[in-house]
């Protein structure tokens, strides 16, 4: 690690301590110029892709998901806290389970689904009937039967 300063190379760690789940905070201080600086050190991990119906693939985007359950939250008693904690989870377990990075789509929008029926069900079947593109009345009601039974 350089010194901001004096571009010394001869650092050495006086602190370090978690900062967020998955970065580390370091107070270092120059062995050449005994100036004190911060460093901020993210853990790396594989990018996530989302291999698509057609088997393309595209880098996972938050923002992308983000936007569908802003829809289907759009005028219910959901916080966007709790939106963000929803992506956070998703995000940290398809990490986990993904080890590689390729995700399938549908998988993604199933873990969505199924925590919008935790959340709140108006959401969970609008978020369906997008992901199961219901063309009817019937395909809506079948869904309300279904998150009624699971309940």
């Amino acid at each position: 690690m350089n010194c901001p300063f004096c571009r010394d190379n001869d650092t050495k760690v006086i602190d370090s301590r978690p900062s967020g789940p998955e970065a580390i905070r370091r107070r270092r201080e120059c062995l050449g110029c005994g100036k004190r600086f911060t460093t901020y050190e993210k853990i790396e991990t594989t990018p996530l892709r989302v291999i698509k119906r057609d088997h393309s693939r595209e880098p996972f985007d938050r923002e992308k998901v983000r936007a569908g359950v802003l829809m289907a939250c759009r005028k219910r008693p959901v916080t966007s806290l709790q939106i963000d904690a929803l992506i956070n989870d998703l995000e940290a377990d398809l990490l986990e389970e993904y080890e590689r990075g390729d995700v399938p789509s549908r998988f993604i929008g199933d873990q969505v689904l199924d925590a919008l029926k935790e959340l709140d069900d108006v959401a969970a079947v609008r978020f369906a009937s997008v992901l199961h593109g219901y063309e009817d009345a019937r395909d809506f009601a079948q869904s309300l039967e279904l998150t009624r039974r699971s309940r």
